[in-house]
């Protein structure tokens, strides 16, 4: 009777939490998310993507179900997946409802800190059985970010805008991990208060804010940007020469990559506080 109630204790526990690890078909829905299950240990289980979506390079050969706004449902269940990977507040409402109707099993993966990379590791590998190489993965990660932390935590402040395109501009605010970063390498950012994640922004409110350091990604007209503020010659970052173009895939990607694009934030602002101090 014992090993009975034993059994049937396990069995209700595996139905209430059930495993993917045997030849599970994955679909993720961001690039963020490709690459997050990568880095898990469970690529071989990845099926389909969206697009953009191009790390490690295996990732950009699956087949796409659309983009990270707008799925191809017919697509999607063309490749049979047994679930699909979602980012908790990014992926748009009508995609979720979409995927119930559909009736594929979630994983929502919700990103607002560092921290939470870790986090994200962990509970895809405990949802695809690969917990071992997560778990390796997300303490390599925290060591890097820790190290980096240390090493920044007395550096002189920076008031610091990361600029997303030139027209219209976008920022983000606190709640994303790359004004968590700024804060590691010794900066605030100067639009930690906006309302939401990301938004727009005006001319005159980003000129309001005169910045001392300008940071935007390579991959996101960087052209553009740069021009920008060199039509502002009086501008603290223009007058100074503290614009800099740094890795968008790394810095603004929340994967264990993160750690590189992190380093390089650091190391640019770094070269900001040497010109400050001539």
């Amino acid at each position: 009777m014992m090993m009975m109630r034993r059994l049937l204790g396990l069995l209700l526990l595996a139905l209430a939490t059930p495993s993917l690890a045997q030849a599970a078909r994955v679909v993720a829905i961001a690039p963020h998310l490709s690459e997050l299950v990568c880095a898990a240990g469970a690529c071989d289980q990845l099926v389909g993507r969206v697009e953009y979506s191009d790390y490690p390079a295996q990732v950009a050969r699956l087949p796409s179900v659309g983009d990270a706004f707008s799925l191809n449902g017919e697509a999607l269940l063309a490749l049979h997946p047994d679930l699909v990977v979602t980012w908790q507040n990014g992926t748009p409402s009508s995609t979720i409802a979409q995927l119930d109707r559909l009736g594929i099993r979630r994983l929502d993966i919700e990103i607002r800190k560092l921290a939470d990379i870790e986090s994200a590791l962990i509970a895809i590998g405990a949802r695809l059985g690969t917990s071992a190489t997560a778990k390796t993965e997300a303490a390599r990660f925290h060591q890097r970010i820790a190290a980096l932390s240390a090493q920044y935590k007395a550096a002189s402040k920076l008031r610091v805008f990361y600029q997303i395109e030139a027209d219209p501009i976008f920022t983000v605010n606190r709640n994303s991990p790359i004004s968590e970063a700024i804060a590691l390498c010794g900066g605030d950012n100067v639009f930690a208060d906006l309302p939401l994640l990301a938004g727009a922004l005006g001319r005159e409110a980003v000129l309001a804010r005169d910045p001392d350091v300008v940071v935007w990604g390579r991959q996101d007209n960087s052209a553009g940007i740069e021009a920008f503020w060199k039509r502002w010659p009086d501008a603290k970052a223009t007058r100074s020469g503290n614009l800099y173009a740094v890795d968008a895939d790394t810095l603004a990607r929340a994967t264990p990559r993160m750690a590189d694009g992190v380093a390089e934030l650091c190391g640019v602002m770094d070269q900001a506080r040497r010109k400050t101090r001539r």
